[in-house]
């Protein structure tokens, strides 16, 4: 499963050098507020709306995205999460990555009922499914399926929707 992304070759410099002929710098600047200002709220429905309201995010009913999370600055709205989620302390999730000669922007779609560690981070173009469980410091390079705990990195199945429904009996 490979991620979904959408890819842009540049011509010139390396594609960060041009960051801001494929985002508004002022968009940045608002989204970098938003982004620490929510990183820092203890307030689970302000941290919420925040998102919801300034950066366009898809943020489920009683999501929960812990302290010192960070969003992607230069396009938050690529950002879904589901509702009754938890994303762990000091995640990052990016929906954009500018590499030498190309930029690449995808969303991220964290399904319901998701549980994604402290210190892990989600590349652009994933999809993570419902009820899945990603262990901390994950680097989640590729598709998560529904049910399934994955870790580690590079990431690996820990165990699949009908293995850890084994464990439950």
């Amino acid at each position: 499963m490979s991620r979904k992304t959408d890819r842009y070759l540049v011509t010139e410099a390396n594609s960060l050098w041009q960051v801001y002929k494929t985002v508004p710098f002022t968009k940045v600047i608002k989204n970098f507020i938003v982004i620490q200002l929510a990183r820092y709220t203890p307030f689970l429905s302000m941290k919420n709306w925040l998102y919801r309201t300034f950066l366009r995010m898809k943020v489920g009913d009683e999501a929960a995205v812990a302290l010192m999370v960070m969003m992607d600055v230069m396009f938050p709205e690529k950002i879904s999460i589901g509702k009754n989620s938890v994303i762990g302390y000091n995640t990052t999730i990016l929906a954009h990555e500018y590499l030498i000669k190309e930029y690449r922007l995808g969303n991220v779609l964290i399904g319901d009922n998701v549980m994604i560690g402290a210190n892990a981070t989600i590349l652009p173009g994933v999809t993570i499914g419902d009820e899945a469980i990603v262990s901390a410091g994950t680097l989640v390079h590729k598709d998560v399926p529904a049910g399934f705990f994955v870790g580690g990195n590079p990431m690996q199945v820990i165990r699949t929707k009908d293995q850890l429904n084994e464990d439950e009996r």
